[in-house]
């Protein structure tokens, strides 16, 4: 038995982790920019990084110099860092050698950036923010506030785990992404601390699994970012471990911080969840839910508040999965609209499901009635606000 609840204290919750964001003058207005994370112990390390192919130059870093232990995490906002060529590996030495001449304690930096594409990094100004660095200090919230771009709230999110005999373990958790949103990893970053006694390769066996579940189940606008990054680093400060409740409090962790990421999407006012079930297998059914969540007819509908089921019926039939209309089920959350052949879809029941519609979180369920495949993709609206942000997005 163990028992995992929520706490305080973000990606410094994890015994040994140190946080804090500072403004180096990359935003506006004195705004937070620029963020370190620190464990005064050296990490093994599990990173999950984005399907794009256009690669930016932080994640060739990583991979170049095949960082599996660290301590020390820079990360900015307002600049990718992406195709910049070599050039931009060699100003992320530049930086990191900085922040090693002024920190001894730090091993193996490693920098994540998140930005505009095709802008050299502006690394004279990320160096006045490491200047203003103390590695003493535990303020999750102003790390996380510093890694947003256009996302409105920051995130950020901690659990303890106790198991039976009283010892515990802690996993902690920063994360910034509101649009570029789509199930191949999307334009997030996310940095998570754990002082399980985890070994390297179960940390990444299991990072790799729960991901499937959680940042690459969610779609804002159907686009992938070049900078996608999840983090996990394990101190193993606590002693303590225990498989499965490890598995389970990491997925707690990771699927609220993507719930929050699509429900943070850009111009975004309702976070829906596609629960596909009865696919022939949970490959189809993955298929299915994602075609829901990246449609744009879809993400439309939502946005209008139009309960229009046909839409629903047409995505799942496009998207090349095994069904028929005999075996459909349609439901907005408790509102059944279509069920194996009948339509109930009369007045009363469009009503009904409007007011599914008007709420801020729903759930599309769909049976389709040929196996026991299932998966849940989660999605938003899309509205004249995500049109206005990034036509702007570059001023």
């Amino acid at each position: 038995m163990y028992k995992i609840e929520t706490i305080d204290g973000g990606v410094c919750a994890a015994e040994g982790f140190y946080a804090d964001g500072v403004s180096a003058g990359l935003k506006a207005d004195g705004a937070k920019d620029v963020a370190f994370i620190y464990s005064d112990t050296r990490c093994e390390i599990a990173s999950v990084f984005t399907t794009n192919k256009m690669t930016a130059a932080p994640i060739r870093h990583f991979r170049r110099y095949g960082m599996f232990e660290s301590n020390f995490i820079l990360i900015n906002a307002k600049n990718a860092n992406a195709m910049t060529g070599d050039a931009g590996i060699d100003d992320i030495d530049e930086v990191l050698a900085t922040a090693s001449a002024r920190f001894e304690t730090i091993y193996n930096p490693i920098m994540s950036s998140t930005g505009v594409i095709g802008v050299p990094l502006p690394k004279e100004k990320i160096k006045v923010g490491i200047r203003k660095f103390n590695l003493r200090v535990t303020n999750s919230n102003a790390a996380a506030k510093a890694i947003m771009t256009t996302d409105r709230f920051e995130k950020q999110t901690a659990v303890r785990v106790t198991l039976e005999d009283g010892s515990s373990f802690h996993i902690g958790a920063i994360a910034k992404g509101a649009g570029m949103i789509n199930p191949a990893m999307a334009t997030m970053l996310c940095f998570i601390t754990t002082d399980a006694a985890a070994d390297a390769g179960v940390l990444q066996d299991t990072l790799n699994d729960v991901v499937t579940r959680t940042f690459n189940a969610i779609s804002v606008d159907g686009d992938t970012s070049t900078n996608d990054t999840v983090l996990l680093l394990c101190n193993k400060k606590s002693g303590m471990y225990h498989e499965t409740a490890f598995k389970e409090a990491l997925e707690q962790v990771m699927l609220y911080l993507a719930k929050l990421m699509t429900q943070d999407g850009e111009g975004a006012t309702k976070l829906v969840t596609y629960d596909i079930t009865g696919a022939l297998n949970d490959a189809e059914a993955e298929i299915a839910a994602k075609a829901l969540s990246n449609s744009l007819l879809m993400k439309t509908a939502l946005f209008g508040e139009d309960p229009n089921w046909g839409r629903v019926a047409s995505t799942i039939g496009a998207s090349g999965v095994t069904c028929n209309e005999s075996a459909l089920r349609i439901a907005f959350d408790d509102v059944c609209v279509y069920d194996r052949g009948v339509i109930y879809f009369d007045a009363s029941m469009e009503a009904r499901a409007s007011e599914v519609m008007r709420r801020s979180a729903f759930t599309i369920a769909c049976d389709l009635g040929l196996g026991t495949g299932h998966f849940k993709a989660y999605g938003c609206d899309l509205g004249y606000e995500y049109i206005k942000i990034n036509a702007d997005y570059r001023t």
